[in-house]
This record gives structure tokens, sequence and C-alpha cells, in this order.
């Protein structure tokens, strides 16, 4: 089992730069996949980004390709998500969550195991 706090939201301008962080707690933080989903009011989790176990393969959903880029540190037990030229369509509560079948291309929340309990991103326009 696996814990996940998350940290890093925040009220920035469109355009402007954010930077997610995911704490993993365990000793077995490199045998998960981890993904970076995100809710917005009245709409439902959707997938934003993955990462493979060591960190060599990412998958992004459209919306963020070339925005956002998510990283892993496996010696730290954490992942990021680095958001850039953020638009106000990004406003949602970001979660981080790890998936033990280890694929960096699962996208849909099911596959996901362990959540953490989410942080604000709000981008004003």
């Amino acid at each position: 089992q696996v814990q996940l706090v998350e940290s890093g939201g925040g009220l920035v301008q469109a355009g402007g730069s954010l930077r997610l962080s995911c704490a993993a707690s365990g000793r077995t933080f490199g045998t998960y996949a981890m993904g970076w989903f995100r809710q917005a009011p009245r709409k439902e989790r959707e997938f934003v980004a993955g990462i493979s176990r060591s960190g060599g393969n990412t998958n992004y959903a459209d919306s963020v390709k070339g925005r956002f880029t998510i990283s892993r540190d496996n010696a730290k037990n954490t992942v990021y998500l680095q958001m850039n030229s953020l638009k106000p369509e990004d406003t949602a509560v970001y979660y981080c969550a790890a998936d033990p079948r280890g694929s960096y291309r699962d996208t849909r929340v099911y596959d996901y195991d362990y959540w953490g309990q989410g942080t604000q991103v709000t981008v004003s326009s």
C-alpha cells in the first residue's frame, strides 16, 4: 500500500506556471506507475499524464501535450507535474495516483488503486 500527498497548487494568472508535487510513503514507490488526474466542478475526473516505474516513458492527454511535463524521483518517492502556459480551462483539483500494474499508458480512473487528497489549481483569465 502507498499513501500519496499532493502539494504545490494555487492561484495563477493565465500563461503562468505551477509545479505540483506528490510525495509517496512506503518502500515500494518504484514498483508503481504514477499518474496525474484532474477534476473540474461538475465534470468527471480526467487523465492528465502518466509515467512509468523508471520514469523513462510518459503519456499525456492531448489537452496538455507540450505544456505539462510529468517526472519522478524514485530516490525521493516523489512525482511531479510541471505545468506551463496555464489556461483558465486547466482550473481543477489535481490528484496524483498510483497504478500497481505499472503501465504508464493507463488513463482510466479505475486503473489506479491509490489516490491523494488533491490540490486545487485555479487559473485566472
